[in-house]
């Protein structure tokens, strides 16, 4: 694979790499995409808006949502890459800085840096006869064959209007912006939210600031990160045998039993079963709010000078807000047009693949219940199998492509999820592993095997230094 072929610019000053399948973003999703397609030899070529690898997990990179306690909420045992384990030094739930260093180390040992251009964002993409054009912040343009979007979905704070929030005294910010829990020193403050970084920051409240609060808007369980001295997601992982009704039955009455009833420290009860939200997992709120240290109060009402007044007529004074509120799914740099988007989610066949456009993909457009990475790697595969199907004019690419118009799999393992925007593309991943290996066997296309990528950690890439890719992108 040679990533300067068909690198002749046109009249219009477009590079041509038509052969060549570009990927926005160099995080988790796009370097398992990247390994994929350097092991079966399909040219590539990743840009990337930072100077280095790890998306959302390097906290230098602007506008990621990361934070200085930030850990995984899943165990290294279960997320780690196919053929890659995190390193048996690692904790149960590594930490922000090891994650970030494991994915370096699997962009170095499977040689993806000399694929990777640096410092360079996409301003736009647009379809031409079948192609995309693609305009970076280097002013250059080209026309690729294949567009794979794996830039997150973290990047766009969802951050609401508060009633009175203009005549509040205190500060408002959205988690994006929060870092460090020195900034908690000496204040009243209020965390908006119980997802699983609301909870995380709540307890970076607990622990420094004057007095920690929590608004909570509805119940949610609380799943502790350990069970019986295994990682929740190990214990749960032997299980997936058992019809999902059953787990949710008896999960349900084990967790009521370990972690007891959380109406008494304020929280509302749970309004769904287990399983149908995506689960929370942390103990260590529990153990905060047990000692006072977070107290629970329920939503807002308003904002009122110094204080925050919540819809049980109850009022605090705070000093600061941190709106743990998500993030809007976006492809800014594609316009809505290209994508069907429903429920503020991409519509696509098994997450992946667009309806409309068969050489428009996207990997890690969707939340599952357990770790992710695993699942990009049979993703990536999915998405490399039918691309090598379409260029050896094999005949599963034409059965495939009628399968992405017409097929509508429920992936949810016959679980009702909440109806809200978020779980409106969240997948059970025990379905969704069944229902893509059954697809990729009719195909004949080959699932990951032990092994396959070993060959690619002794591969020669293309004459470029490794320096030269981070500081000034790929030479063309």
């Amino acid at each position: 694979m040679d990533l300067v072929k068909n690198n002749q610019s046109d009249s219009t000053g477009i590079i041509d790499k038509s052969e060549t399948i570009c990927i926005v973003g160099a995080g988790p999703a796009g370097l398992t995409m990247a390994r994929s397609l350097l092991a079966k030899g399909i040219p590539f070529q990743v840009f990337e808006k930072h100077n280095d690898v790890g998306g959302i997990w390097d906290i230098s990179n602007p506008g990621s949502p990361m934070y200085e306690s930030a850990h995984f909420i899943s165990s290294k045992y279960l997320s780690s890459y196919f053929d890659f384990p995190m390193p048996e030094d690692y904790p149960d739930y590594p930490s922000n800085r090891q994650i970030l260093k494991y994915h370096r180390d699997f962009a170095k040992t499977y040689n993806l840096y000399p694929w990777i251009q640096f410092n360079t964002s996409i301003i736009e993409i647009k379809e031409k006869d079948g192609c995309w054009i693609v305009e970076t912040s280097s002013k250059e343009k080209y026309l690729f064959g294949g567009i794979i979007c794996a830039s997150g979905i973290t990047w766009s704070p969802n951050q609401p209007k508060l009633e009175g929030e203009n005549s509040f005294t205190g500060k408002i910010l959205h988690s994006v912006n929060y870092k460090s829990p020195s900034l908690f020193h000496g204040k009243r403050v209020l965390i908006v939210g119980a997802g699983n970084s609301g909870c995380d920051i709540a307890c970076d409240a607990g622990a420094n600031a004057e007095q920690g609060f929590i608004s909570v808007r509805r119940g949610y369980h609380f799943i502790p990160k350990h069970i019986l001295g295994q990682p929740a997601d190990v214990f749960g992982d032997g299980a997936h045998w058992i019809p999902n009704w059953i787990s949710q039955l008896v999960f349900g009455k084990l967790l009521k039993f370990l972690v007891g009833d959380l109406t008494k420290l304020g929280l509302p009860a749970p309004d769904h079963k287990i399983f149908e939200t995506h689960p929370i997992i942390n103990d260590q709120l529990i153990h905060n709010l047990r000692h006072g240290d977070v107290i629970a109060k329920p939503d807002i009402e308003k904002l009122e000078g110094d204080s925050v007044v919540f819809k049980d007529g109850s009022k605090e004074k705070i000093d600061l807000i941190i709106l743990a509120t998500g993030y809007n799914w976006s492809i800014p740099y594609m316009e809505r047009k290209y994508f069907e988007w429903k429920n503020g989610r991409p519509d696509l066949y098994l997450t992946l693949f667009n309806r409309n456009f068969e050489n428009l993909y996207a990997l890690g457009y969707m939340e599952t219940d357990g770790g992710a990475y695993k699942m990009f790697d049979e993703m990536a595969n999915l998405i490399a199998s039918y691309i090598e199907a379409k260029r050896k004019k094999n005949s599963s690419y034409l059965r495939f492509a009628n399968l992405i118009k017409t097929d509508r799999p429920l992936l949810n393992g016959k679980i009702q999820y909440l109806n809200t925007g978020r779980h409106s593309v969240y997948v059970n991943q025990v379905a969704y592993k069944n229902y893509r290996s059954k697809i990729q066997k009719k195909m004949g296309w080959f699932d990951l095997k032990p092994g396959q990528f070993n060959s690619l950690k002794s591969s020669i890439g293309p004459s470029i230094s490794h320096d030269q890719t981070t500081s000034s992108g790929i030479s063309q």
